[in-house]
């Protein structure tokens, strides 16, 4: 399920997460332990973003917030209309460490503590919380079973827990308020826009650099960059550049999840990965709601359009089997949100963020997997810092770069 690799458990070709761990970064890090400063690139200002999601909706902000700079979102749903208004918003610090994504991670962990003191944690409902993981029995037989020690709220058929973070390093978010909420605070700001529309073709000038996009229903509009933005639906964007600057667009495809929103009784304050029943996880929310997930599907080119998700009866009816299986507290309470969203994931698992090459003034940044939202903040104010500076200040991207030696 989303965050069962980060836990040491196996996903096999499900998974998002990693082979990330099967990565080593010692051979680019510096004496003390930290990427190396990244090359300096043009800046930009007439910049175009295509896709208003945790990521477009990021680096919207991040221009708003430390450059002054305006954008232009082209969407066609709107903002966070598919996986970013409806994923978990579960945030660990430390679980990507030894990892490619280990600094962008912990990063992006301090920005969204930085963004609820700037937004309103209310506003977005942020919060600290625990996490443990709880192994079930499978045996069958009337649900039963002993209250652990530390577990608030897993009581059926429970057999261990044990402890995976605690309010140092796990937090959660709302996504779809926190994306909402950075938008506001872009277009109130500094008057950023907002098209209802699709990029189809990227426009360039005779040297190959951007010089507008044109859109799906024939309008251009004009741009010096480009980012590509668009979760699992970057894939398209192969075929904005042209055949050879295409091809240097990583493969993006989607893992299908379905999730179910349930109104506890009490408001709970520990997220439980469960090892047994399908493995569900469970985000309690501060606002009383329980957010349940797990059996995805496998990767697929996303067809179905953003919003428009097809909602699969037997896949919720599995998720609120296994709460039956696990609570007593929430397993008899009827959900009253039922959906499904794709998670975007490149053929090697790496996040593509940097400029493609052979184009001046196209970016991707797209492909995050299980922890988009959690490495939104970050991955945005690095590709606002490369727009506005033409240098990243805090994170060296070239590891997850377009032309990466570990892309693939």
């Amino acid at each position: 399920s989303f965050h069962r690799a980060a836990l040491g458990w196996e996903l096999g070709a499900r998974g998002t997460c990693f082979p990330l761990a099967l990565l080593s970064i010692s051979s680019v890090l510096d004496g003390r332990g930290h990427l190396s400063s990244s090359d300096a690139m043009v800046a930009y200002s007439k910049i175009v973003v295509a896709g208003g999601g945790i990521i477009g909706n990021s680096i919207s902000y991040y221009l708003a917030k430390r450059h002054s700079l305006a954008c232009t979102i082209v969407d066609p749903a709107g903002i966070a209309p598919a996986a970013s208004g409806k994923a978990g918003g579960f945030l660990a610090r430390d679980w990507s460490d030894g990892s490619p994504i280990q600094e962008l991670q912990r990063r992006s962990f301090d920005l969204h503590a930085e963004q609820a003191e700037h937004l309103g944690a209310d506003e977005i409902d942020y919060r600290r919380l625990e996490c443990i993981a709880v192994a079930c029995d499978e045996r069958g037989g009337k649900p039963g079973g002993k209250k652990l020690k530390g577990v608030e709220w897993a009581d059926l058929n429970t057999l261990g827990s044990r402890v995976m973070g605690g309010t140092d390093t796990i937090a959660q978010v709302h996504p779809k308020k926190l994306c909402e909420a950075m938008w506001n605070y872009s277009q109130e700001t500094v008057g950023s826009k907002l098209i209802n529309g699709r990029v189809i073709e990227a426009i360039t000038d005779d040297d190959g650099s951007i010089c507008g996009v044109k859109l799906e229903d024939g309008t251009t509009v004009d741009a010096d960059a480009l980012v590509v933005a668009c979760g699992p639906w970057t894939d398209a964007a192969r075929t904005w550049f042209g055949p050879e600057a295409g091809s240097k667009v990583p493969r993006m495809s989607g893992i299908k999840y379905h999730s179910i929103l349930i109104p506890s009784p009490r408001v709970l304050g520990q997220a439980v990965f469960f090892q047994g029943h399908g493995d569900p996880e469970v985000y309690p929310r501060p606002d009383g709601d329980a957010y349940i997930t797990g059996f995805p599907d496998p990767a697929v080119t996303v067809t179905e359009s953003p919003g428009e998700e097809e909602v699969r009866s037997e896949m919720v009816d599995r998720l609120i089997d296994a709460t039956k299986k696990t609570s007593s507290e929430l397993g008899d309470i009827p959900p009253h949100t039922k959906q499904a969203c794709y998670l975007p994931t490149t053929n090697d698992g790496l996040p593509a963020i940097g400029e493609v090459p052979g184009v001046k003034g196209a970016f991707v940044a797209s492909g995050h997997g299980c922890w988009g939202i959690l490495n939104g903040p970050a991955t945005g104010e690095a590709v606002a810092e490369m727009l506005a500076e033409g240098r990243t200040k805090h994170l060296d991207l070239r590891l997850l770069g377009l032309d990466s030696p570990y892309r693939r």
